[in-house]
This record gives structure tokens, sequence and C-alpha cells, in this order.
């Protein structure tokens, strides 16, 4: 099964063999370190929004409600799904959600088990830097491979009013058209406010990463290599991974990478661009960061 640390998996319930789920678009205010809030938009009360868990062969319907002030739509980040529920209003038959409403996206999952992602198609400069995306998982329900799996969501904010060098508390509205980014999350928290992922010796273990943000992400993995064995939910075949300890995460990109835990200790994961391992340039580490724990 897979885990999202710090976020919430959307339930569903089954109608008539097909598997419902409500997603909601609202502003959000998610707390990014302790007593530090940013103002965005995100789905169901959390930036990113909770991680849509389903399996191949399922059909799906996906209730999405509109409480922004102006209109949106989805798109489901990598699976083939019919056209008018890609969730692009602008060039396909797809249609916009306006404020008030909602649409039902209903489709097939026919793409193998994969990672996947989420997000918002409609002015997407000012809406995805608002924190609208989330994760969306095909998991494969003959998995035996991983005994740990997690989903991590890269997301980058600018907060306005923030003196650089300085971490204040209180809520801060976000600057969507700035490149200067100062606060980095994964699942929607900086380090030290995110929660570590916890291994135990001799498991295999899985990260998944998605990135739906403007800057690309090094990821780095202490004290361990992995394989790189997924690519835009894509299974890379044994016979022709990587071994790496560093693997680069672009825009719209997900990568899944696979260690066996055989090291044990406190090891960190983070972005390795120097800017993104701090808060807002404090000197503290923060940022794009958490770290694997042996227990």
């Amino acid at each position: 099964m897979v885990v999202s640390p710090d976020l919430r998996d959307l339930t569903c319930v089954i109608v008539q063999g097909v598997k419902f789920f409500e997603l909601v678009a609202e502003p959000v205010v998610q707390e990014i370190l302790p007593g530090v809030f940013m103002k965005g938009w995100g789905y169901n009360g959390s930036i990113p929004g909770p991680t849509i868990r389903v399996f191949p062969g399922d059909w799906v319907t996906i209730r999405v409600h509109n409480r922004l002030p102006e209109a949106t739509s989805v798109h489901w980040h990598g699976l083939d799904v019919p056209n008018r529920m890609d969730g692009v209003p602008a060039v396909e038959p797809s249609p916009y959600i306006e404020q008030g409403q909602f649409f039902d996206y209903h489709f097939q999952i026919v793409n193998p088990p994969g990672t996947h992602m989420y997000h918002t198609h409609v002015d997407a400069a000012f809406q995805e830097l608002m924190g609208l995306g989330g994760g969306f998982i095909i998991e494969d329900p003959y998995e035996y491979s991983a005994q740990r799996d997690y989903f991590i969501m890269l997301q980058e904010f600018h907060l306005k009013g923030m003196e650089k060098g300085v971490v204040k508390t209180g809520q801060f509205e976000l600057d969507t058209m700035s490149d200067g980014f100062n606060f980095f999350t994964m699942n929607g928290r900086c380090f030290p406010h995110t929660t570590p992922l916890p291994v135990c010796y001799g498991e295999e273990v899985r990260i998944r990463f998605g990135n739906i943000g403007m800057n690309a992400h090094p990821i780095h993995l202490h004290g361990h290599q992995f394989w790189v064995a997924a690519a835009d939910g894509n299974t890379i075949p044994h016979f022709n991974r990587e071994l790496r300890n560093t693997i680069l995460v672009p825009s719209g990109v997900t990568t899944d990478i696979e260690f066996s835990a055989q090291n044990p200790g406190v090891w960190p994961l983070h972005c390795h661009m120097p800017h993104h391992t701090s808060n807002n340039m404090t000197k503290p580490t923060g940022g794009m960061f958490t770290v694997v724990q042996y227990v």
C-alpha cells in the first residue's frame, strides 16, 4: 500500500461497481512550518491535495466541486482518459468547472500500475502555483517487491512579506508570478516539519516523487544507492535500470526509486539545490528535506 506522509488518501464509495470520489477545489490555509501558514488553493483542505489510489481496470467517477472564486478544471496527468475527461478546457471538449459548480470525470483506469498526478489546467501559471495538485497512484494488486512504498509531491512557493533570512510566523499570501521562491515543500511541509519515512532493516523500499512546480529537483539519498525503477508511471525493465544516489525530477515528471534498507541510521533525503534546503534563505537546514529513519 502506498503511503503519502503528512497527507490523507481520498476516500471513495462504490456505486454500482464504480469507485466514486469527491474532490473539492477550495482556498486552503496550509501550515508549512509551525506557526507559518500560506494562503493558497488546494483540494479537500490540503496542499497538495489528498492522494487518489486505484487499481488497473477500475471504473472511477471523480466529482470535482469548485469552491474557488474562478473557473477551474482537473487534468489527470499521465493517464490515458477520453478527451472529454482530460480537463484542458481551453483546447479540448472538456468543460470549465465554473464557480459553485461541479463536474463528474468518469473513466476506466487503463494504464498499468504506476505513479501519476492530478492538477488544475486553467490559468496554470497562477492556479498550479497556488497549490492545486496531488498524487494519483495506480497500485499493483499483486505487489510483492516493496515492503515500504511512499509518495512525495515536490512543490515550491513564494510567501509575500517574508524578509530574506528570517522566518516569521503568521499567515502569508502567495506571489505566483515570482521566480524567487522562498519555501520548498515535500507533501506540503518544510523540514523540520516533515514526517520521517520509517523503514526496517532488510526491507525493500520504494519512494515515488511527483513534481508540478517550476523547478527541477535533484533528489539525493544519503547512505544508499538506489535503482531508478519507473518514469512517468511506466516501469523500467530491470535490465535497463540505472543505479544512482541522485535523480533529477523535472516539472511534470514522476520518478520511482527503489533500494534495499541495509545501512541502519537516520539518512537525509533532500533536493541538492542549495537554496532548496533552506527556509527563506535561513542558515538552519530546512526546505525540501526529510529523512529515512530505521526503526
